[in-house]
């Protein structure tokens, strides 16, 4: 287990003892049962105390019984306070990340992990070690990693004030609807403070700016101050250094951007957090968490030189989801040790550092569900960004996708600082967020180059791919009247080229302007990414050699029963539209004269289907031959 000392609660030590559940909470009360500690209206009692008393009382229950009687700690679902989970929950220890942030002395560190990697219980965590607090909070980590380490880190525990503030919630359509959460968010984090209100060192000013921030009246301008503004009011009250945490900082962010306020929430953002955060002489350190970096230049050019901590860097790596031995160590708690490869096949494969992760979100989920194996991690948010993503495909992306649907690693040039207005602007961009966000992972080291960062990647696993399959291509179909992907797919099977050509000109009569379609590389990248979904059926191959020249489309059946197809694709303006009958005729003769089709006859497709696809506008001709 992830605790170094087992725990149970008081009705577990109830059945052990043969006695009543207030007898035990009497036992712990008068110190009987050595380490029992207070846990809400519950009792964290040693399993060891336990033990011991039994054997000393004469209670008839042998010793190796006890792990049977047990009962076995739920698996925390949602819940991200330290507290809790730690002390009722199965736990697994993360309190080393505070070891190291101590050792490191970074003024401002940011984590980038994909959502649901423990980001916002690892906040929760450091809050409950470092907040300075009316109950004493080492009893929740005397027991763990950190507490092992020595004095000089126990000195530390509950001695600073923390502003905590979470924009995890603040998806909003609108710029005014975001910045009056942003602003609420704030006002929570005043309040949770309540000595400041009741304060004698805080000045006229500071008790006015309160007031004004509970009534709602501060300006814009009065908002971006208030970390800096909270940070010295803590600072004057307590006679101490500030630690200043920050969750998924970055969600506000991306919603600007989904919902086009980007430019709005950039520089609130900026000022924002620079107050806090740049040269503020009331910082003792701060710790921000998110998806990605936003680039230095657009919101961190404030801050000096924060500590960016990403799924490519080794330090820390192994604190944000599971490792091997933990899961393995979960399993064996659980009693489900035999499924290990299962929940190896579908959840394990993240890369971080030269660490290997586990999704911790959907581990978690399958031993709560009794060891159901499934995506647990798909519905966990929306894929507004992924989705932008895919209606951008050009040949090479959607190619590479195809890929790593299909299990091949791609080879690509990474840019760890992305900014939201390029997300979509090449190849770099795009698998780096792919990257960031947690819809691939690195296969091997990163490599450091003097033009760049470069990196191997692939699908992490069996959960990812299904992702892949239908929660990112299903949104093609869910816009579509029709179900225009259906029929794409209906027409491969059938080898029906009137279908074909219906299905894709109700595509584009839907999906796209005349001016997208100004070149044939746009529509080759359209009807790659529209045929992604037969991946379960077909290898799919882009722009490569087969006889004499290359192809545009190749899709080799899994099983040979199914026939072989190849593309052809060509393009003209919208003037030219009259061509298209004998553009795409050209487009099919040039299959056969090129002789596509003998690269699949090698390995044994017997049945081949080739189409010439011709493309103007919003029309479509196709032609097809066996």
């Amino acid at each position: 287990m992830g605790n170094m000392t087992e725990y149970i609660g008081t009705t577990e030590a109830a059945r052990l003892l043969q006695m009543t559940s207030r007898r035990v909470v009497g036992l712990c009360g008068e110190g009987k049962l050595p380490g029992a500690s207070r846990s809400g209206r519950n009792w964290r009692i040693p399993v060891e105390s336990v033990k011991q008393y039994m054997k000393d009382a004469g209670i008839p229950l042998l010793e190796e019984a006890a792990d049977d009687v047990r009962e076995l700690l739920p698996v925390a679902i949602g819940n991200t306070s330290y507290i809790e989970i730690s002390s009722e929950c199965y736990y697994v220890d993360k309190t080393l990340l505070i070891r190291d942030l101590i050792d490191d002395h970074n003024m401002v560190t940011l984590f980038t992990r994909p959502r649901r990697f423990g980001k916002t219980l690892a906040i929760n965590t450091i809050k409950t070690f470092f907040e300075k607090t009316e109950e004493n909070t080492a009893k929740y980590f005397i027991d763990k990693k950190i507490w092992q380490c020595g004095e000089k880190y126990q000195s530390m525990q509950g001695r600073y004030p923390v502003i905590m503030l979470t924009f995890k919630d603040v998806k909003y359509n609108s710029w005014e609807e975001s910045l009056e959460a942003i602003r609420l968010v704030v006002k929570d984090e005043f309040k949770r403070h309540p000595e400041l209100y009741k304060s004698s060192v805080l000045d006229a000013d500071a008790k006015n700016y309160m007031d004004r921030m509970e009534k709602g009246t501060l300006s814009t301008v009065e908002l971006q101050r208030s970390l800096l503004n909270l940070t010295r009011m803590l600072s004057a009250h307590h006679r101490s250094k500030v630690v200043i945490l920050i969750d998924e900082y970055d969600t506000p962010i991306q919603q600007g951007y989904s919902k086009g306020f980007y430019k709005e929430v950039i520089s609130f953002m900026r000022n924002f957090l620079s107050g806090g955060l740049k040269d503020n002489t009331d910082l003792a350190f701060g710790v921000l968490t998110g998806i990605m970096r936003v680039s230095k230049e657009n919101l961190f050019s404030g801050l000096n030189n924060p500590l960016v901590n990403t799924v490519l860097d080794e330090k820390y790596s192994e604190y944000f989801g599971f490792t091997e031995d933990e899961v393995r160590a979960m399993a064996s708690y659980y009693h489900r040790s035999e499924a290990m490869n299962e929940i190896r096949c579908w959840y394990d494969g993240y890369r971080f550092g030269s660490t290997e992760i586990y999704n911790p979100w959907s581990v978690t989920n399958y031993f709560a569900s009794g060891g159901q194996a499934k995506p647990y991690w798909a519905n966990t948010s929306d894929n507004d960004i992924i989705r932008e993503i895919l209606t951008g495909l050009t040949p090479e992306i959607a190619d590479d996708l195809a890929k790593v649907m299909q299990g091949e690693p791609i080879h690509a040039a990474l840019d760890m600082e992305v900014v939201y207005p390029r997300m979509t602007d090449g190849n770099d961009t795009i698998f780096s967020f792919l990257l960031l966000a947690g819809y691939l992972t690195p296969s091997g080291r990163s490599e450091e180059t003097e033009i760049g960062t470069f990196a191997s990647l692939r699908l992490p696993n069996a959960e990812i791919r299904r992702i892949y399959n239908t929660e990112i291509l299903s949104w093609i179909r869910a816009q579509q009247s029709g179900n225009i992907i259906s029929e794409i797919e209906k027409a491969v099977y059938l080898s029906d080229a009137k279908r074909l050509q219906e299905a894709l000109r109700k595509y584009m009569i839907t999906s796209i302007s005349f001016y997208d379609g100004a070149a044939e590389g746009f529509y080759h990248g359209m009807v790659l990414g529209l045929v992604a979904s037969l991946s379960s059926k077909y290898y799919i191959r882009s722009n490569r050699e087969a006889g004499e020249g290359r192809f545009d489309l190749q899709l080799e059946p899994r099983d040979k029963a199914l026939p072989g197809i190849l593309m052809e694709f060509k393009a003209v303006s919208v003037s030219e539209k009259d061509a298209l009958s004998g553009l795409a005729e050209e487009a099919l003769k040039q299959t056969e004269f090129k002789s596509y089709q003998r690269d699949m006859e090698d390995r044994g497709v017997s049945v081949i289907v080739r189409y010439g696809i011709a493309f103007s506008g919003k029309q479509v001709e196709v032609r097809m031959a066996r």
